[in-house]
């Protein structure tokens, strides 16, 4: 079954008295926002801006828009496309737009960015890091230098578009004169031809390259950030700038710390003993060991804040904290004399014994902490 056509009032959201001039400036709004050039990863925006196109034509024509309001899709309706095809939508875009809906560039291009990935390791995710990578990339052709043409010619103005790089078609349609802009066949868009292609590049411009490059990595990233590098993406066409290189991280985990945002975390395990009399211990931080305090009567899951010993800001460079969790060990293998110690201090009641915590012990547990 077929989807009914929308009321072309509707598509350009527009009431049934609006002027010329309200319908012109809502298709100038909506075509800008519906062009599939502006939204290469939606195929549903250029059935809308067929539609977009379609309803203005019909209702920017007085003698088709009485009809429409008379008849609506049944006389006045005629879509866009049975008149002289879809590429009409982009047609009416130009007229508009001053022919730059799919203008071919010419002249220097800028070049492509590069997207490559590095793993780097807990502690230079912390710190920072300079290395240097290996990147193969697209370059300016030495033997060339980028024009294409063989060393003693150079590349000469396209004859079929006269160097502007593209074509104009144009043709009578009831909305009046129309304009197509296409790409020209003879130099593909660039406005030059060259006769005797370089053999170093085969009249591209351009060759592969492997380059060793310096890059410095902030200090406080981490897993799925990127570091951009300017001007080391792929040399640009015709002389153009390079893009730039983006660096994809990845930060291979810690044999003992954790981190979640700017916090580190490490899980101590601590005896019985340890837990219920108190104690001084080492721990590791990415700063090196430090010392901090277990307090007597310390439970299982309580957090030891070290202020200043977390990941920095990447930004701002100030850091966060890191957070001991304390994990209390209960031993396995005992010998009897140890059984029966702990059975003279702590009876078995056949009750369970939950720790209360408090306030700040439930909320530090709620947020994570």
């Amino acid at each position: 079954m077929a989807q009914a056509r929308r009321d072309y009032y509707e598509v350009l959201g527009v009431g049934r008295n609006a002027t010329a001039e309200e319908m012109k400036r809502a298709y100038r709004r909506l075509a800008m926002q519906y062009h599939p050039d502006r939204n290469p990863d939606d195929p549903s925006a250029e059935v809308r801006f067929k539609e977009i196109g379609e309803a203005y034509a019909v209702l920017s024509d007085p003698e088709r828009r009485q009809r429409y309001d008379t008849c609506g899709h049944a006389d006045g309706g005629q879509p866009l496309g049975a008149d002289f095809g879809f590429q009409s939508a982009f047609d009416l875009f130009d007229m508009f737009f001053g022919g730059g809906a799919r203008r071919p560039q010419t002249g220097p291009q800028h070049g492509a960015d590069l997207r490559m990935p590095l793993a780097i390791d807990f502690e230079e995710a912390i710190r920072g890091v300079t290395r240097r990578v290996e990147v193969t990339r697209p370059a300016q052709c030495p033997v060339c230098d980028g024009t294409g043409a063989a060393p003693g010619s150079h590349p000469r103005r396209c004859p079929q578009c006269e160097g502007s790089g593209q074509v104009r078609q144009v043709r009578q349609t009831f909305l009046g004169q129309m304009v197509n802009v296409q790409p020209c066949g003879r130099c593909r868009g660039r406005g030059e031809v060259v006769d005797t292609p370089c053999n170093g590049c085969h009249g591209r411009g351009l060759v592969e390259e492997t380059r060793s490059v310096e890059v410095h990595i902030p200090a406080g990233v981490d897993s799925e950030m990127q570091v951009r590098v300017p001007g080391e993406g792929a040399a640009g066409e015709r002389g153009g700038p390079p893009g730039d290189l983006y660096l994809a991280l990845t930060v291979r985990p810690h044999s003992v710390l954790q981190r979640r945002g700017l916090t580190l975390i490490y899980e101590c395990p601590v005896s019985i003993a340890q837990a219920a009399l108190g104690d001084a211990i080492t721990v590791p931080t990415v700063d090196g060991p430090r010392p901090i305090t277990v307090r007597p009567g310390t439970q299982f899951g309580d957090r030891i804040r070290i202020p200043g010993l977390g990941a920095p800001d990447p930004r701002t460079g100030r850091r966060g904290d890191q957070v001991v969790i304390v994990r209390v060990v209960v031993p396995s293998h005992l010998t009897e004399a140890q059984r029966n110690g702990l059975r003279e201090l702590f009876p078995p009641d056949g009750q369970p014994h939950p720790v209360r915590r408090g306030f700040l012990g439930n909320l530090k547990d709620a947020i994570g902490l």
